[in-house]
């Protein structure tokens, strides 16, 4: 069995990988997100993401933030051999939304909004609000969970060299 400081070492690019890949699946294949969740709406790149180019003891770290920001340096970034390190996504289903950012190194979600609940009026309506919040949270988990076992799924078959073919492809056609 692995150290556990060993096989995060060995593993720790996935984080990115997927973000990257994410990133892809926004842009060109958001058709294929949708089986995931019925009521998916729509899944955007929200107003921050940070890139990392880590080769030859060269470290670089590129952000991009703001709302309506273009991402050409990121798709630049990209084409330099950079990866996905963080993004901030926004999730919308029917009239709710929900906008959180995703670490590439931990998979940790962060700095999460879910869509507007009415407040508790009295103490009895605490109860339901807790849970209506927690019901909203475990929505984008799932969500997230969901897409992290396509990606690995696709990661591990034998069709994972046609599709980073096709993120290559993209990246490169975009200019």
């Amino acid at each position: 069995m692995l150290d556990v400081a060993v096989a995060y070492n060995r593993y720790r690019f996935l984080g990115n990988e997927f973000l990257t890949w994410l990133w892809y699946m926004i842009e060109n294949k958001q058709d294929e997100l949708r089986p995931l969740d019925q009521d998916l709406t729509s899944f955007e790149i929200g107003n921050r993401m940070v890139l990392e180019n880590h080769h030859n003891d060269i470290n670089e770290k590129i952000t991009i933030k703001g709302d309506n920001a273009g991402l050409e340096e990121g798709l630049l970034a990209l084409r330099k051999g950079a990866l996905v390190a963080e993004i901030n996504l926004v999730y919308r289903t029917g009239e709710q939304k929900w906008q959180f950012n995703i670490k590439g190194k931990s998979l940790n979600i962060s700095g999460l909004k879910t869509p507007e609940t009415a407040r508790p009026e009295t103490k009895e309506d605490v109860e339901g609000f807790v849970f209506e919040k927690i019901y909203l949270y475990n929505r984008v988990i799932d969500f997230i969970e969901k897409l992290f076992k396509m990606f690995v799924r696709l990661r591990l078959s034998n069709q994972w060299n046609g599709s980073i073919l096709q993120v290559q492809t993209w990246i490169a056609s975009t200019t």
